[in-house]
């Protein structure tokens, strides 16, 4: 007769489950070659981050508007550069000329404000070419749309003086002109730092004397 074998003791279903449920920890280097065996496609999912889609830039202005506006600013170009051709040629004397740019902006660009800076510009030329009523017709216009102005005070207070024989409101004129700008007072002045017709000059030396 054989000798009885000792039997091992049976597992019951739970120890058996439990025994082989039992999980353990993967070594890192087998980690690795897992990580390392995947699709590039696959990690880029990992490491890249999602990219936004471009916002588009906010444009308050319509194509139209862009176009007046660039029209807008060739015409105050234009006429600041009338403006100073005509001042230009007054500082050299030649009021002539000097008067068809002033009158050129006075004509083309009356919408803006420095047309009037162009009408006393003007004013002072035709003062100068003789034709002084209509010099001082301007005069008294532009010292009430430019009140305030010094320049165009004292000149009409010289042509008020001197051609309308109007002392009192020549007076008040240059009052007004010398409280803002005291140096309405100094002919040098006119001549050669405003750059004031002969005439006006003159007619401007007649008042502060008195003759």
């Amino acid at each position: 007769m054989f000798a009885s074998v000792a039997r091992l003791p049976s597992l019951s279903p739970k120890a058996k489950e439990t025994a082989i449920g039992t999980s353990y920890p993967i070594p890192t280097t087998t980690r690795r070659v897992l990580l390392l065996s995947l699709p590039i496609s696959s990690l880029m999912l990992y490491t890249t981050p999602l990219l936004a889609a471009p916002v588009p830039k906010y444009d308050p202005l319509t194509p139209s508007e862009k176009e007046a506006s660039a029209a807008l600013s060739r015409r105050i170009s234009d006429a600041i550069e009338l403006l100073e051709k005509g001042r230009e040629l007054q500082a050299q004397g030649d009021f002539v000329h000097a008067l068809d740019y002033f009158t050129q902006v006075v004509k083309d660009y009356k919408d803006f404000a420095l047309s009037e800076y162009a009408r006393v510009g003007r004013a002072l030329a035709l003062y100068e070419v003789g034709n002084r009523e209509e010099a001082i017709t301007e005069m008294e216009d532009v010292s009430i749309s430019l009140k305030g102005y010094p320049e165009v005070h004292a000149a009409l207070a010289a042509a008020l003086y001197a051609d309308k024989h109007a002392p009192l409101l020549a007076e008040n004129q240059f009052t007004i002109a010398t409280l803002l700008d005291p140096h309405y007072t100094d002919l040098s002045y006119v001549k050669d730092t405003r750059h004031w017709p002969p005439s006006l000059i003159n007619s401007l030396k007649h008042f502060i004397t008195l003759s």
